[in-house]
């Protein structure tokens, strides 16, 4: 989830698209889908980033030059739940049913109630400094939290070096990675044996064991983000799984989301009509495939079904 330094905070601004676009239809990747065509569901917005489903698939998005936070109503309205997120980018719901957030203006992790739209930190610095730009983040079974913190702009000399870290349910933040450059996308498998991180700018998606909470064996190259010939750049933003363990990773230069076997072999992709911020599984039986663009938000009906932690104690999600 790339954080965009120069970052708007304001009200609401976006054009809402007032009707649900057919897209071309997709070639279906076997026992994954899609089995119906993409859907334009919002036009407008300027930087849609951090989708995330609670416990019943409803959605949740950013929209970060905005500052933000948004939910999508049963009607297909866009709802307000944050006005002023100081830079909110990746979110997940928790087991407590709180929406915890990177909020990368203040540098700290934060817990969102979707209720009343109040924010509390979680965790605000490592070693008596605030964090650069937390960017995206994933909640583990045992309540603690693994983000990115990774350095897009010249400034946010906060924290030596870009990391991987973990907070403890208890609010203690240890630093795990510290080696890859814009630590970008991060995710668990559902039985949260391994970490996924997926930089920015280097096209390796990167695989880490996972001995205990909070800590990791070491990491090894998994799967190579597809780029266009020539280019300069690599690497993905952000991505989620299936209950399968399937990855479904961002790929913005070949605009697809990738869809990686947990061995690392890929099953296909997903081509877009835009390029690809981040990805989520949400509806009432998780088979929807939600994704951000740059200023749009997509759904995609799927064979398959989406993991979510959030969901795993009120309904069984099939394998």
């Amino acid at each position: 989830m790339r954080w965009q330094t120069c970052f708007t905070v304001g009200l609401l601004s976006c054009a809402i698209f007032s009707g649900v676009r057919g897209e071309e239809a997709i070639k279906p990747i076997p026992g994954v889908g899609p089995v119906g065509p993409l859907e334009l569901v919002h036009d407008g917005l300027k930087f849609a980033e951090g989708p995330a489903a609670d416990a019943r698939g409803q959605l949740y998005l950013v929209d970060v030059r905005s500052g933000l936070v948004l939910r999508l109503l049963p009607d297909g309205k866009l709802e307000t739940v944050v006005k002023k997120s100081q830079g909110i980018n990746g979110m997940m719901f928790d087991l407590k049913g709180r929406l915890i957030g990177c909020q990368a203006g203040p540098g700290r992790i934060v817990a969102i109630d979707v209720s009343s739209g109040r924010v509390t930190p979680v965790a605000s610095e490592y070693h008596g400094h605030r964090f650069i730009a937390p960017n995206d983040l994933v909640v583990d079974h045992a309540g603690g939290v693994y983000f990115t913190d990774p350095r897009f702009g010249r400034g946010n000399k906060h924290q030596d070096k870009q990391g991987v870290y973990y907070v403890s349910a208890d609010g203690t933040a240890t630093r795990l990675i510290d080696d890859l450059k814009f630590p970008n996308g991060i995710a668990l498998s559902p039985d949260n044996s391994t970490l996924y991180v997926l930089p920015y700018r280097t096209p390796e998606l990167m695989a880490y064991k996972v001995e205990s909470p909070g800590k990791l064996g070491p990491g090894r190259a998994l799967y190579t983000v597809p780029v266009r010939e020539n280019s300069r750049s690599g690497g993905g933003d952000g991505m989620t799984l299936d209950t399968r363990g399937n990855l479904y990773l961002t790929a913005p230069a070949v605009r697809a989301i990738c869809v990686v076997r947990p061995d690392g072999k890929e099953l296909g992709r997903i081509p877009l009509p835009q390029t690809p911020t981040n990805c989520v599984f949400g509806g009432p039986d998780f088979k929807t495939l939600y994704v951000t663009t740059y200023n749009r938000l997509y759904a995609l009906p799927m064979e398959a079904q989406g993991y979510s932690l959030a969901a795993s104690k009120n309904h069984k999600t099939s394998p």
